[in-house]
């Protein structure tokens, strides 16, 4: 089945960006996996960039064989369009396939079942050539790997640009007192404040198998019919990228591993989204090989492959390229849904603890950027061995019930993320911490860590467990009140800190 589409309505007629229909994808989705289920599909493969050339193009050259299409049969949402056209459309909702000859009536029934277009458009030939008719003409003949293995490749130059080196921070320059008033304008700007006025727009329990509403470090949904659940997240950090890009790709494949572990899942691939400004430029090309690097050495430590992926260069505006941005979507496996956690505080008397090593690591932070308006320092460095130990002590615990909920800790550090949980289990804390550097303690976004709620009953075990796997605990906190309490500090009430992280649309459409 192919599709194209192209506005007729343009004057200058050129292509505009498709704007994706997620219930037809959703019907799509089903007549594929019926067919599938009928042995009836030989190849399949999406269509994305370039459309039907790099599908078509692709699946040959898989298949070390030729194709000949008939662009007259393929289905079009405009007249007149030209072979040109209907080869580059990126019309979304669609998929390529190859399927057995025998089984052709039996897939038409299946999409005209669930309301979508079929047609034949042509057939797998042994001549290793992509031909191309359209109303009785040809209008191409090309040897499939011209556009495939024997394609040019490009070895540009590049250039590493050096770190930006760590910048010690002197305690006496921070007034604790100020410290929730800063909390208060950290969850209200833009980086940290609720999503909810975006996720709330859009049906999210469709065919009732969602587990974790938005919110949570990952969305878990039901496999169908089982007890097991896919976990799934995505991050990324364009700052830390900036500031030193080996660092800052291994910090957004090591994010979303420890999101899906905080959900109880074990990880199981990434895919991932590169996008940079324009890779001609030495300086550009060497974030992208310097992302690249960090990310592989990550994947490589955790088992955590990257399966797919798409890269989107040339991202300028004015000359000036965006931040170095490779976002990671991970996905994760949990065996059985009731081992599932979410980052809401459950019980009033249970104790939270931080697991990892607290460096303090201000640098890049968000805390920098929104209190300070300042962008400066390295980003905190990863450690691939702690991250693994820490990770998996941290899956075990899960595993054997030891926790009530889970937060991994990142943007913002410690204290954004105990204002989080708090707000999503609408439940106080009382913090008595006494540190030499409180806002490095409270803000700093070292690596590795997570916030776990435990039981009193399950206390010891815990304590027990940490020291047995040289894991390093601290405790944070007691669940208690309806205020985000802190000794010495101060306190603030729930239901004011919840508004303050929810209104920042509202205001902000205001003004």
């Amino acid at each position: 089945m192919a599709s194209a589409e192209f506005d007729e309505d343009s004057e200058d007629k050129k292509p505009t960006v498709q704007v994706g229909d997620p219930f037809t994808e959703k019907l799509l989705l089903e007549a594929c996996l019926e067919l599938m289920k009928e042995e009836a599909i030989i190849a399949i493969q999406d269509m994305g960039a370039a459309g039907l050339t790099s599908s078509s193009i692709e699946m040959a050259s898989k298949g070390n064989v030729g194709i000949d299409i008939n662009l007259s049969k393929v289905p079009m949402r405009a007249l007149n369009m030209t072979a040109y056209e209907l080869m580059l459309s990126e019309s979304q909702e669609r998929m390529l396939m190859v399927i057995d000859p025998s089984k052709e009536k039996m897939a038409r029934e299946i999409f005209k079942k669930w309301d979508l277009e079929f047609e034949v458009i042509g057939e797998v030939t042994n001549t290793k050539n992509l031909v191309l008719h359209m109303n009785g003409n040809e209008e191409a003949s090309i040897p499939i790997n011209i556009l495939v293995e024997d394609a040019p490749e490009y070895q540009r130059e590049y250039i590493v640009s050096k770190p930006s080196p760590p910048v010690i921070f002197n305690p006496n320059e921070f007034d604790d007192k100020k410290i929730l008033d800063e909390l208060i304008l950290m969850v209200s700007h833009p980086n940290l404040c609720s999503r909810k006025w975006i996720w709330e727009q859009y049906d999210h329990m469709v065919m009732a198998d969602t587990v974790v509403r938005p919110g949570s470090d990952a969305a878990v949904v039901r496999v169908h019919g089982t007890n097991k659940g896919i976990a799934i997240s995505t991050d990324c950090s364009p700052t830390y990228c900036k500031h030193n890009s080996f660092e800052g790709g291994k910090h957004a494949v090591v994010e979303t591993w420890r999101n899906l572990i905080a959900s109880g899942a074990m990880p199981i691939a990434i895919t991932d989204c590169m996008n940079f400004g324009n890779p001609e430029k030495p300086e550009i090309m060497g974030q992208f090989v310097e992302c690249i690097r960090g990310m592989g050495e990550a994947c490589s430590k955790l088992k955590y492959p990257v399966i797919s992926g798409n890269v989107s260069l040339y991202n300028e505006t004015n000359g000036v390229g965006i931040y170095p941005t490779p976002v990671i979507g991970g996905v994760g496996l949990i065996r059985d849904l009731s081992k599932t956690m979410t980052i809401d505080f459950k019980s009033e008397g249970n104790i939270v603890f931080v697991i990892g090593e607290s460096r303090n690591h201000l640098g890049n932070s968000q805390y920098l950027s929104i209190v300070k308006n300042r962008e400066d320092g390295g980003p905190p460095t990863i450690n691939l061995e702690e991250e693994l130990k820490n990770g998996e002590f941290v899956l075990n615990c899960i595993n054997q019930n030891t926790f009530q909920s889970v937060h991994d800790l990142g943007e913002g550090g410690l204290l954004i993320a105990i204002a989080e949980m708090c707000l999503a289990g609408n439940k106080g804390i009382y913090i008595d911490i006494k540190k030499e550097f409180l806002h490095g303690y409270f803000f700093g976004e070292d690596q590795a860590r997570y916030l776990v709620e435990v039981s009193k009953d399950k206390l010891n075990n815990f304590e027990n467990q940490a020291r047995d796997h040289n894991v390093q605990i601290e405790k944070v906190g007691v669940i208690e009140g309806s205020s985000l309490k802190i000794e010495s500090i101060g306190e603030i009430d729930i239901k004011a800190l919840s508004r303050h992280h929810t209104d920042w649309f509202d205001k902000f459409s205001k003004n």
